[in-house]
């Protein structure tokens, strides 16, 4: 279902405006209409007996007895789609995001094929950020799984914590790379293998599946002379790579650095690199939702030819059903510092919400989501609210910046205030706080979106077709 999708963005503390770790990914479908909902997994403290089984393979597997609460964003119809539970934040502040979807060559998956019934993504985030208590962990934890039960497809997966953030890459049906993701640099993926140059000799920045080197060299797959370029070893190069994947990186990149000039179909564009300036998360909610704005290669442009407006494809798609910014504050108590920025709906035309992880709840406009068409659901209303602002871009793209510059403007403000006024609480009571003060930004969002949502029907009906000039008097 999530073949050739997602673009990830992984951002270090140093090069943070904020000051803190932040990893991001948006989650596109193969189908535009994939319903998925916002949920909070309770806490489980010695239940014996608990298994999970994949609903898309015959992957099933023992659970732990001790699980840690997380929230999860999973598909509603998951008897047909599987789980999916794409991200969340565990209540010792680890984050995870799973996954982006990458592809190993034929060279390295004909001597580690992908195992069919392997722990693929539909069930990743179920069995990982449950019980792992740091991003180091997470690699770790994950790693093992893979050794154990083999993957079925190639999955990258986002780890952090308020100290670390890691990159892992599985890209066969038993190996993998993770690199640690350097303070000062950020780095973008888009459905590739990124890692580059590992070096073994520095286990403080990059972890690897047991017997990978060995399994290199006894099947003869390094093209390099003297490297151990990981993306050169297991990574492909291919027509598809040129117009669907590395555009993107070097989207990203000409955002982020836009003083370096480069190839859009450069197959060798850097994984880690250092931004010009320090990144914001509306840097990041820009490049997630974008589409070459200020290129010849804009689907909504002016400037170039038809077919320059459709070589590439856009980081922001009608299929993305979410997209994310996990933060890991450095700055406020431990119960205060996971939130989760989401866009449920598409991160093109609507907003990324900030929700304090450390919740017992979702509002129910976002857990509730139905199969059929609800205005109620939050899922449905921000994909109608872009629906609408697509369906006459020229004339509603700035009304729309300005609706979410504005929304952005009171998120900061409102996660500040949410974070004085929690002072005061804790344990039990600084949850159930911040359940209510979630659910009260979710209901300002929801205000400020309806009345942007009537002026642009109103404007919506001036420009109907079925009009005629006349006297004003007939």
């Amino acid at each position: 279902m999530k073949d050739d999708a997602c673009t990830s963005i992984l951002v270090g503390k140093k090069a943070a405006m904020d000051g803190n770790n932040l990893i991001a990914r948006n989650d596109d479908t193969f189908s535009p209409l994939n319903q998925q909902k916002f949920v909070v997994n309770p806490a489980v403290h010695g239940q014996k007996g608990r298994k999970i089984k994949s609903w898309l393979n015959k992957f099933e597997m023992d659970l732990p007895e001790d699980a840690y609460r997380y929230p999860a964003v999973p598909n509603v119809d998951y008897k047909k789609y599987g789980y999916y539970e794409e991200s969340g934040i565990n209540e010792k502040n680890v984050a995870m995001s799973a996954t982006e979807s990458t592809y190993g060559n034929e060279r390295t998956l004909a001597f580690d094929p992908l195992v069919v019934d392997g722990l693929d993504e539909d069930c990743i985030v179920n069995v990982v950020l449950p019980y792992i208590d740091s991003a180091r962990d997470g690699v770790q934890y994950l790693g093992k799984l893979i050794a154990k039960y083999g993957s079925p497809a190639g999955n990258s997966v986002l780890f952090s914590d308020k100290d670390e953030i890691w990159y892992m890459e599985i890209v066969t049906g038993h190996h993998w790379v993770a690199q640690r993701i350097p303070d000062d640099a950020y780095a973008i993926a888009a459905n590739r293998v990124s890692i580059e140059e590992v070096a073994f000799d520095k286990p403080d920045d990059f972890m690897w599946s047991e017997g990978i080197r060995e399994f290199v060299a006894d099947h003869n797959l390094n093209p390099d002379i003297y490297a151990w370029n990981f993306r050169h070893i297991f990574g492909t190069y291919t027509e598809q790579d040129r117009h669907y994947n590395t555009s993107r990186v070097w989207y990203g990149q000409k955002i982020l650095n836009p003083s370096i000039e480069q190839d859009p179909e450069d197959p060798d564009l850097p994984f880690i690199r250092k931004a010009e300036k320090k990144i914001s998360k509306e840097d990041i909610e820009y490049i997630l939702g974008s589409h070459y704005q200020d290129t010849v290669f804009d689907p909504f442009g002016t400037r170039g030819t038809d077919e320059e407006h459709h070589r590439y494809r856009p980081i922001g798609l009608n299929r993305t059903q979410n997209a994310h910014i996990l933060e890991i504050r450095r700055d406020v108590p431990e119960a205060m510092a996971g939130i989760m920025w989401l866009c449920i709906g598409g991160p093109t035309f609507t907003p990324f919400v900030p929700f304090f992880t450390n919740m017992n709840d979702t509002d129910p406009s976002y857990s509730n989501t139905s199969l059929d068409y609800n205005m109620n659901d939050a899922w449905w209303y921000y994909k109608s609210f872009a629906a609408l602002v697509e369906s006459h871009y020229p004339q509603f793209v700035q009304v729309d910046v300005k609706y979410l510059t504005e929304l952005n403007r009171y998120f900061r403000s409102r996660v500040a205030e949410v974070i004085e006024a929690g002072q005061k609480y804790a344990g039990e009571e600084l949850t159930a706080y911040l359940t209510k003060a979630n659910q009260e930004t979710v209901a300002h969002t929801r205000q400020e979106t309806e009345k942007v949502w009537g002026e642009l029907f109103k404007e919506a009906i001036k420009m109907s077709k079925l009009t005629f000039n006349m006297d004003k008097n007939l």
